[in-house]
């Protein structure tokens, strides 16, 4: 073997040695290793709100059932009432397992959106919805932990409407975030997805 050879033999090794390294490091970054590390839900949190009865409402209320959680406003012109409709038809066929789980429908416009307001808009949907409000404050801190986005955008004659995010969560029996819930599907296949977290 010549040293021409040699050195070549050498540098080709060692760039197969760097190749393999580098694909074991993007390997394990990436989180594709053998035994990945769980790490907490980033989404959701304590809170301390008011329900559409102007009863205290918080996270420990909720403990020991599933629940869903949406975000939206009573002057909502679409989203929400066809979101809370599509919840609505999977409470209804629940049945009586209904009570085994909550869904809320959390104000992004207290301003406006009062306990009584959120009593009276929700009369028009399935009876287990409860309306949340409270303080801007409480709501800001819930929005932020749930990471919803959601902003006043002003009108022509001083009037306002809000963006917002616009999916429904699910969490589990320990408040813990499991992943967002579709309602546009059939409400059996919602409800035989929910029914896996009883």
């Amino acid at each position: 073997m010549t040293p021409r050879t040699a050195r070549l033999i050498l540098v080709l090794s060692a760039f197969i040695a760097g190749l393999v390294l580098f694909s074991a490091v993007v390997f394990i970054v990436t989180g594709r290793s053998p035994a990945p590390i769980a790490l907490p839900s980033a989404i959701g949190g304590p809170f301390h709100l008011v329900d559409s009865n102007s009863q205290p409402i918080s996270d420990q209320d909720l403990k020991g059932r599933p629940y869903l959680v949406f975000f939206g406003f009573t002057h909502c012109p679409d989203v929400c009432p066809t979101t809370l409709f599509e919840v609505s038809e999977i409470l209804r066929k629940l049945g009586p397992d209904a009570d085994k789980t909550k869904a809320l429908f959390v104000t992004v416009d207290p301003e406006r959106d009062t306990a009584p307001v959120m009593k009276d808009y929700l009369s028009s949907f399935d009876p287990h919805l409860v309306g949340v409000t409270g303080e801007p404050a409480a709501i800001a801190a819930m929005l932020k932990s749930y990471r919803v986005y959601s902003k006043k955008v002003p009108l022509e004659g001083g009037n306002y409407t809000m963006d917002h995010t616009a999916i429904v969560y699910l969490m589990d029996k320990t408040g813990r975030f499991v992943s967002p819930f579709n309602v546009k599907r059939k409400p059996e296949d919602a409800v035989a997805d929910l029914r896996k977290y009883f």
